[in-house]
């Protein structure tokens, strides 16, 4: 039983802390709804899930002999986050528009995930720390505690988005918040670049 609330303990700490998966949530959230969003909370949910078994299953010993699709994989998500930050600085804020487009999809948020620096490193650690090789058992249990912690912790930041939306009355001020996750999405991707 104290395996499986240390692994609990791990995934809400890596699940619920900042990042671009929750930044993304938090502003789909603010901007179509709690309930429009949970698409794309599902959808980061199994893609979490999908590297999570993936990476237990054997990736991770791959990515060690071919450092170049790590190299790949990291450049990748760097870039998707900068795009991502460029939509939010690009969107004008008219609350009117919400209408004409669309919350992030299931696949956007799957695809975030496997382009996610930090998600990739959650996997690594978690797999390391809680999955001996060849223990599939773990893997699966693990993967599932992973699972309802991760929907939860990225539905939260969703629904904290659509708190906030009451306070955004405006253009100018979606705007403004637009932005400020924008240059959140950009820091993240400097650390990574950095880091």
């Amino acid at each position: 039983m104290s395996l499986m609330l240390s692994m609990a303990a791990f995934a809400l700490a890596a699940s619920i802390s900042p990042g671009p998966v929750n930044l993304v949530a938090l502003g789909s959230g603010a901007r179509y709804g709690l309930r429009a969003s949970l698409r794309h909370v599902t959808g980061a949910t199994l893609g979490f899930s999908l590297l999570l078994i993936v990476i237990g299953l054997g990736l991770h010993e791959l990515l060690r002999y071919w450092p170049a699709m790590t190299q790949a994989l990291h450049a990748g998500g760097v870039a998707f986050l900068l795009y991502m930050a460029w939509k939010l600085a690009s969107d004008r804020g008219e609350l009117a528009s919400r209408s004409a487009t669309a919350a992030p999809s299931m696949l956007a948020g799957a695809t975030l995930q496997w382009l996610n620096p930090k998600a990739w490193l959650a996997c690594v650690a978690g797999v390391g720390a809680y999955v001996s090789e060849g223990e599939t058992t773990l893997l699966w249990q693990f993967t599932g505690i992973y699972f309802v912690i991760c929907y939860l912790s990225i539905a939260t930041w969703a629904w904290a988005g659509s708190v906030i939306s009451q306070y955004l009355g405006n253009p100018q001020r979606v705007r403004l918040f637009n932005r400020v996750l924008a240059a959140l999405l950009v820091a993240s991707a400097l650390y990574l670049l950095l880091g």
